[in-house]
């Protein structure tokens, strides 16, 4: 199981992530978000972080050229995004395509993506992730667990749950190993990732 730490607005929390095992980081590019960044201060704390570090760029209501521009320019890996598959198929990056969750969730809409991994996060009227609430992980059908990648909700309390019973391929978090929005807590990463360190590499 991989590990996303979202959300990440200084180099400090970066590094840290990263030596403790985090397998990608996540930059959030959307203005209204209480975890934004700037394009300028992501791509300073890239050009710094290890080589294999897998960096995430989260666009929200962008252009596909800027989105491809900017994903270029700051070096970025991958690029999560909530938009349909026509924009999807512009994006020169592989993408991470996000569903929103509430208990009526139709699965089925997976099937209308192809080549991209999928997101499943806690539907908010308010806010695009990061709400540190989660939905009912047993929803989703036992053929997907092990293909997708589980937001919401998830801290140290309850990733060994995760990791045994529900098995998605990634856990991707942001509030819950936070001092406040934007800014790693490094007892709460630090805990969290031992935790999950010594569930995978048991």
């Amino acid at each position: 199981m991989k590990v996303k730490i979202c959300g990440i607005t200084s180099l400090e929390d970066a590094l840290l992530c990263s030596q403790l095992g985090a397998d990608a980081l996540g930059f959030i590019f959307y203005k209204n978000s209480r975890r934004n960044i700037d394009y300028s201060d992501a791509g300073e704390i890239i050009a710094k972080l290890p080589p294999f570090t897998y960096k995430v760029g989260v666009f929200i209501d962008h252009k596909y050229e800027m989105i491809n521009n900017i994903s270029q320019t700051l070096g970025l890996n991958a690029v999560q995004l909530y938009e349909d598959q026509s924009f999807i198929s512009k994006i020169n990056l592989p993408v991470i395509k996000c569903f929103r969750i509430k208990n009526e969730f139709n699965f089925t809409d997976l099937g209308n993506y192809t080549g991209c991994s999928f997101l499943l996060d806690t539907y908010s009227e308010n806010e695009f992730g990061g709400t540190g609430a989660s939905f009912d992980w047993h929803i989703i059908p036992y053929e997907l667990r092990n293909k997708i990648i589980l937001a919401g909700g998830i801290s140290e309390s309850n990733i060994e749950y995760i990791y045994n019973e529900i098995r998605p391929a990634a856990v991707d978090l942001s509030s819950s190993i936070e001092s406040s929005p934007g800014k790693k807590d490094f007892s709460k990463l630090k805990i969290f990732l031992n935790k999950i360190n010594k569930l995978r590499y048991k």
